[in-house]
């Protein structure tokens, strides 16, 4: 009876270990998954400028692989990159074919590679308090805006 007693209990043990060993890898794999899918941003911002380097903290902790090209005038990258002379900010990143001016948030780089318009990228116009890399909590709205090959330009999200 003890014998039998001992192979039950180890039976239960190693049916809750089985149980609870798929629950956790289904609740933790699928965000590996995504984190591994995400493509590297390449940043290209002025050797002075912090705030960029915060925000690409930021998407370095939401996890983005992040290179950083440190470089004196952005001009001809954002010439390049056809980003219009009023959305220009302070760095201009690169990814998985679209350019991304300011400090977007990770939501709208993840709306932005979810849905993939056919626009050239996203920027946030100015360098709004609080947003991503901007030190202190959100003190005003902000929108993201994508800009396309023609000129046109639509609202793409709206943080409030």
């Amino acid at each position: 009876m003890k014998n039998s007693m001992r192979q039950e209990l180890t039976r239960r043990q190693a049916l809750f270990f089985a149980v609870s060993g798929a629950a956790v890898w289904t609740v933790l794999y699928p965000a590996r998954a995504v984190l591994a899918a995400r493509p590297e941003i390449l940043v290209y911002k002025s050797p002075e400028c912090g705030c960029c380097g915060l925000w690409s903290t930021h998407l370095t902790e939401s996890g983005f692989a992040v290179r950083i090209v440190e470089i004196d005038d952005l001009t001809p990258v954002k010439r390049q990159a056809r980003v219009p002379e009023d959305l220009e900010t302070c760095h201009t990143a690169f990814l998985d074919g679209y350019v991304v001016e300011g400090h977007v948030p990770v939501g709208a780089i993840d709306k932005l590679l979810n849905e993939r318009p056919s626009v050239i990228g996203v920027a946030v116009p100015g360098m709004p308090a609080g947003a991503p890399g901007m030190p202190g909590a959100q003190r005003e709205p902000f929108d993201v805006l994508t800009f396309a090959a023609d000129g046109r330009r639509t609202l793409f999200m709206s943080f409030r």
